[in-house]
């Protein structure tokens, strides 16, 4: 196997900079440039050029076999953070032989040495694009190795249910249980409903990756632009009294108590000639059907704007700031008043569709995890019957068992690893 260097740190100017060096030649390389260091070692050493000249004074840290991140001989030189000197490390290696390595390639070995398992790849790449608390957490939870857990205690489960039933197909004339469908029912029982809530929890999950989306809808200068620019603190919207001067999904991006939030504000909702402008009406309210939550920005006679069948719907009034009279919804992006309250509203009801959803993440986790379930179903109901063939029962469930490792790579996913792998950075 070929040994691969790269930067495992941010280019550019640092005070540290770290070369990562992993594969079979790992400790010769290091030698040839004059750093000795042992298999599972760390000291100060002294990089030195081919013309024998000094590159850096470094610090060298070696990991041993199985004890590395990729679980192969991994080497990392901790240089000074300067360009020339990176540039000048990273030339040496070349010139030794070493091969510069692809995207994500230590992670990808790191799997392919049984060190992490697919849906910890995946928490990984999170991880590293982790912005907001929630995000990290979510992300350190699946890198942890959750869904892994999860994945195996259901895999034992419906093993053993399987077990039970193909014991009653091959050894009929054997010693077996006269009846084992009532301890497969309630193993398949259990991990059905696990299984089904973990599915039902993944939509919530991918928008904790890629983000909720608060809806602004409302009439023409009902003040959304104003309320877009009061949330994201600077001038993100063109505000003007002319109708019409929104006409495409202005997103601005926030955390929102460690949540991921685009906010958008959507052209103003009213008939128009205008072509251009009447676009834009129908693609606002498309993104803001798609919302997570949809903010009402109500004027005159609180018209309301169409609301949505899913997410949350807040009706606010406008333009408090132009009110003598009171109401108790109120709101006004030029002074603020009501903004705590809203910014508060739409955050406990994220919190609340988020706290239980689960572990897993992905559309690929869902498709896995309802296939898995699906099955499952047809167990069940086939159990019920009394009647359905046994050896039918019995492929359902390894069906089941296929889905579901496939959560964590045990069957074959080549499909999906490049995808995931093209995420990383080249040191990662």
């Amino acid at each position: 196997m070929d040994t691969i260097y790269a930067l495992a740190s941010a280019a550019g100017k640092a005070g540290v900079s770290i070369i990562r060096i992993s594969g079979p030649d790992s400790l010769r390389s290091c030698a040839e440039m004059g750093a000795e260091i042992g298999e599972h070692d760390r000291k100060l050493v002294k990089l030195i050029a081919q013309d024998g000249s000094l590159i850096d004074q470094a610090f060298a840290i070696s990991f041993g076999n199985g004890r590395s991140f990729t679980g192969e001989q991994v080497v990392e030189l901790q240089t000074h953070g300067s360009p020339a000197i990176v540039s000048a490390v990273l030339g040496r290696l070349k010139s030794i032989g070493l091969r510069l390595a692809e995207a994500g390639e230590f992670t990808r070995r790191a799997m392919d040495n049984g060190m992490l398992d697919l849906a910890q790849v995946e928490g990984l790449a999170d991880l590293i694009d982790a912005e907001t608390e929630s995000q990290r957490r979510q992300a350190v939870r699946v890198f942890n190795g959750a869904l892994g857990e999860l994945a195996d205690g259901w895999r034992v489960k419906l093993v053993r249910a399987a077990a039970l039933l193909e014991a009653t197909i091959d050894f009929v004339d054997e010693d077996v249980p006269v009846d084992v469908y009532p301890e497969v029912n309630e193993l398949v029982g259990v991990v059905y409903e696990q299984v089904s809530h973990e599915a039902a929890g993944v939509r919530v999950r991918e928008r904790v990756r890629d983000g909720f989306e608060v809806a602004l809808v409302g009439p023409p200068n009902s003040g959304k632009s104003t309320l877009l620019n009061r949330l994201a603190g600077r001038e993100a919207a063109i505000t003007s009294d002319i109708a019409g001067t929104t006409r495409d999904v202005i997103e601005v991006r926030m955390d929102l108590d460690g949540l991921p939030v685009t906010v958008l504000d959507t052209a103003g909702l009213r008939d128009s000639d205008d072509v251009l402008e009447g676009i834009g009406i129908e693609r606002g309210i498309a993104r803001a059907q798609a919302a997570d939550v949809r903010v009402h920005l109500l004027v005159g006679e609180l018209n309301q704007a169409p609301a949505s069948d899913e997410g949350l719907d807040i009706y606010l009034k406008s333009k408090a700031d132009l009110s003598e009279s009171e109401f108790e919804n109120a709101i006004s992006g030029v002074t603020g008043l009501g903004v705590d309250r809203l910014l508060n509203q739409v955050s406990a009801y994220l919190q609340d569709q988020v706290a239980g959803a689960g572990v897993a993440t992905r559309t690929r986790h869902q498709i896995a995890l309802e296939t898995a379930a699906s099955a499952l179903q047809a167990v069940m109901t086939g159990l019920e019957d009394g009647h359905f063939p046994v050896d039918l029962l019995a492929e359902d469930l390894r069906t089941s068992i296929r889905a579901l490792d496939s959560l964590i790579g045990r069957v074959d996913v080549e499909n999906v690893l490049g995808e995931i792998f093209s995420s990383f950075c080249i040191g990662k």
